[in-house]
């Protein structure tokens, strides 16, 4: 393949290589995170005091994350093309490009109205970037584990992400602590974003060394032919774009509305404070990281599909009952309702990342979890928390969160149930091609 990079790597330099690779997602969900967090801050310091402020800014966050399917896309033909690797280090060129430009932007004070549209377009560049990022990152995990082990190897893109958030959530409750508002606003807002560039920018360094995977180095040149990975993929392994699809809204279901809607949640019950939604989001960070790598385990000795559909069952049957527990149970019993629920919306994103990957033959993989993974995460990831808050409000029911996420996980199960093939234990097969 014309321009391809293909060193063949020793078996430790690859085992350096995927955990470089397999690391990098601390910094997509630092940004993510930081932004979350920050948003008043942001809010008042690019788009000024009025009461329209911190909607402005949350509307831009939400324009640019509609910018990942765009990159996620570009970057998978790119890396579909001429390598796992090249697509990698360009993302992530392009991530602390946007970072660091975010930390050195001048504020509305003074510049006025451009500041907000300064930060916005950084957002959409680091939105447009991270779209392509997790898909190379879950590729090339995917395509660099051993057969028998790559359930197991592509959940620590999971499970690295959400130390990401931990390192953001600590760095807003630091800069909290010890600095007042006019000082934040002044300066400090600055420090998190400067460490992110720094952060993402020894990323890309590390990811110098890495080496192509294997089985991209070992397709036959030209072996989309004239279609190019996009066509090729519509044409010919469409039915693994819509389970891809189906995986990963249910992914984005019980991740977004598991986990990062409980704080609102909490408020919209009118139970506990800012502090305790902290708590709360710390220990289901906490949840992830450490339940991810057992999912993708077990699902290399069970199978994706047996787990994917046990966790779609737990979807049906517990929610309910744990949002119940979180909005009116003794402490004890909220905490053990959030890390149930994070248990599962981790569980959903180890196994989802392996069995989306392998429903593509090598050649258009990133373009297939662009169409397929990607699209549902933009739509379901943005979407659900808003539709679920508003429900909730109108109805006052505090079931909502849970109701929502059984009938998707039904609705979804059943699908899985009907066409996702079986991967076998133990020995998954390179790609289960839909062609």
């Amino acid at each position: 393949m014309s321009g391809q990079f293909v060193p063949r790597g020793s078996g430790p330099r690859r085992a350096v290589s995927m955990l470089a690779v397999g690391l990098s997602t601390v910094v997509e969900w630092y940004d993510f995170t930081l932004c979350l967090y920050f948003a008043p801050t942001l809010s008042r310091v690019f788009f000024g005091q009025d009461d329209m402020a911190l909607g402005k800014t949350l509307a831009g966050f939400a324009i640019a994350y509609l910018m990942r399917p765009l990159g996620a896309i570009l970057f998978g033909l790119f890396g579909d093309r001429y390598g796992r690797r090249p697509a990698l280090l360009m993302s992530m060129a392009a991530m602390t490009l946007a970072m660091l430009c975010v930390a050195l932007l001048p504020t509305q004070a003074q510049v006025g109205s451009i500041a907000g549209a300064g930060l916005i377009l950084m957002r959409c560049i680091m939105g447009f970037s991270v779209g392509g990022e997790y898909t190379a990152v879950v590729a090339y995990l995917y395509e660099s584990a051993p057969s028998h082990r790559r359930g197991l190897v592509t959940s620590f893109a999971a499970a690295t992400s959400e130390i990401g958030g931990l390192l953001a959530v600590g760095f807003c409750a630091v800069l909290a602590r010890n600095l007042d508002v006019a000082r934040l606003d002044a300066w400090g807002w600055r420090i998190p974003f400067l460490f992110g560039g720094a952060l993402a920018g020894a990323v890309w360094v590390a990811r110098n060394i890495i080496v192509e995977t294997p089985l991209f180095v070992g397709q036959p040149a030209g072996a989309t032919g004239a279609l190019g990975p996009l066509v090729h993929v519509l044409r010919f392994e469409a039915r693994g774009v819509a389970l891809g699809f189906a995986i990963s809204a249910l992914g984005s279901v019980t991740y977004y509305i598991g986990i990062t809607y409980v704080p609102s949640f909490l408020a919209t019950a009118g139970r506990g404070n800012e502090a305790q939604a902290l708590e709360f989001s710390s220990i289901a960070a906490l949840v992830v990281i450490m339940v991810t790598p057992c999912f993708g385990w077990l699902s290399d000795l069970a199978g994706r599909k047996p787990v994917l559909l046990g966790l779609c069952l737990a979807g049906v049957v517990l929610p309910v009952a744990l949002f119940q527990l979180i909005a009116s149970g003794s402490t004890e019993a909220a905490i053990a309702g959030v890390a149930i629920l994070a248990a599962l919306g981790g569980g959903v994103s180890a196994v989802g990342a392996t069995a989306t990957a392998e429903q593509f033959s090598e050649g258009v993989r990133l373009s297939g979890l662009a169409l397929g993974a990607t699209t549902a995460t933009a739509l379901f990831g943005g979407a659900a928390p808003y539709v679920v808050q508003t429900l909730q409000r109108l109805t006052g029911l505090t079931e909502i969160p849970g109701l929502t996420i059984a009938a998707v996980a039904a609705c979804i199960g059943l699908t899985l149930a009907v066409f996702l093939p079986h991967s076998p234990g133990s020995a998954a097969p390179d790609h289960q091609n839909a062609a």
